[in-house]
């Protein structure tokens, strides 16, 4: 099998230590500090921004990674670990209609076991969209490697977005594709928050309702879950989630990812209460809104409506693909 190649491979025209210092250098209030602070202290983003762009190997077809160098860049102490990681990455890539054969290519390597001898060791060549799906489907909760892999993909996806609409040139993935990955990972993330969330005190389902318009509110000036539908002309009845095209998606994404992990840091500092998880769900939510200004990306609240998700995968089961709305 050959690796997918992809002219324009994602996260190439933003360098990864410019983006996390753009999201850095946005920090006001205290708790806005210590939300950023805590997951891209800057010995870990040089570090990580360093080891893996040395880590990428280059031969014909283009630039891949092994995942035996990878899975320690990204906090995992061994391979048995980070093997789960790798096939939730590789049930979202089939999940957007990609072929795992073309990012996720099974290598065999010799390896030395002493006195000469050696021994096969099997190994996997990633594309840079694979990597992503690791990132992404790793536990930033436990792993700081893996939150700055996140922030990183998070905003060069939006940073490749707004390149490739402007150059009128074709996505890596399709506008489908890139909406019904990330849905599927909001929805799989916002569990992860829900629980995270009740660890801290949010206990019913009313606190839940409003402990996500906090963080709606950051993201999206002020408006909660509501004011996002007549923002957008959707009914009560309409999931805003439904609706959002794939950079709007990523948006929130981010928002619930380091959520999640600023929650469960400050249970496990013992600091706990509705309030404070209203607090912090909405400062997280404006920082994500602050990044996405700071590289002049369209603001949440101005993406138009898109139909509804399962038109998406009904496209991409019958072979059709949607390019993004240059107006969007």
């Amino acid at each position: 099998m050959t690796r997918k190649k992809y002219e324009k491979p994602l996260g190439v025209d933003l360098p990864f230590d410019e983006a996390l210092e753009r999201f850095a250098q946005t920090e006001k209030s205290e708790l806005d500090r210590e939300v950023v602070t805590s997951r891209t202290a800057p010995d870990l983003i040089k570090d990580l921004l360093t080891s893996f762009e040395k880590a990428a190997h280059h031969d014909d077809q283009g630039e891949y990674w092994l995942a035996r160098e990878l899975y320690p860049l990204l906090g995992y102490k061994s391979w048995q670990k980070f093997e789960p990681v790798i096939d939730k990455a590789k049930k979202a890539c089939d999940g957007v209609g990609e072929s795992t054969e073309n990012h996720f290519i099974h290598v065999d390597e010799m390896v030395p076991i002493g006195s000469g001898a050696q021994r096969t060791q099997p190994d996997l060549e990633l594309t840079r969209f694979a990597c992503y799906l690791i990132a992404q489907n790793g536990d930033p909760t436990r792993r700081p490697e893996i939150a700055a892999a996140q922030t990183y993909f998070a905003v060069q996806t939006q940073r490749q977005e707004q390149a490739d609409q402007a150059a009128d040139e074709p996505l890596s993935l399709s506008e489908d594709e890139r909406r019904v990955l990330a849905r599927d990972e909001l929805k799989a993330h916002n569990k992860s928050l829900a629980g995270a969330a009740k660890s801290v005190g949010v206990k019913t389902p009313v606190e839940y309702a409003v402990f996500q318009n906090h963080g709606y509110k950051g993201l999206y000036a002020g408006l909660d879950r509501r004011g996002i539908q007549r923002r957008k002309k959707l009914s009560e009845k309409q999931d805003i989630l439904d609706h959002m095209p794939s950079a709007e998606l990523a948006a929130n994404l981010f928002r619930a990812t380091q959520t999640e992990e600023q929650l469960n840091k400050l249970r496990e500092q013992g600091k706990t209460g509705k309030d404070l998880a209203n607090r912090t769900h909405h400062a997280i939510g404006a920082k994500v809104r602050e990044t996405i200004k700071s590289i002049g990306g369209t603001m949440p609240e101005d993406y138009p409506a898109v139909d509804h998700v399962k038109e998406a995968r009904k496209r991409i089961k019958a072979g059709e693909t949607k390019k993004l709305d240059k107006k969007g």
